[in-house]
């Protein structure tokens, strides 16, 4: 069977993935995002979507088990919440 090249959507899913496992390995438990490696995430791939944000607060919200950490399904909220959050604005710019 030949092998079929990855859509974009696929590859930003994949680049999702592989940022959250990148960042989340550097401290702590390695498949979570403490607070230091959550602002790390949050500063360099996410500086224009987060900008002002209070991130310890964020991670608090996203903290559903209220842990200290943020799980893959944790994190994922924030970025279900930051599309949302693109298309009303995309949706604002077609009026």
């Amino acid at each position: 069977m030949a092998s079929v090249e990855p859509t974009e959507l696929e590859v930003a899913i994949e680049k999702i993935v592989c940022t959250f496992f990148m960042c989340a390995s550097r401290e702590g438990k390695k498949g979570t995002l403490t607070i230091n490696e959550f602002k790390e995430l949050a500063t360099t791939q996410l500086p224009n979507l987060m900008k002002d944000v209070d991130l310890e607060e964020k991670m608090r919200s996203l903290d559903v088990n209220n842990d200290e950490e943020l799980k893959f399904n944790e994190f994922w909220r924030l970025v279900g919440e930051l599309a949302k959050d693109i298309k009303r604005e995309k949706a604002g710019k077609k009026k």
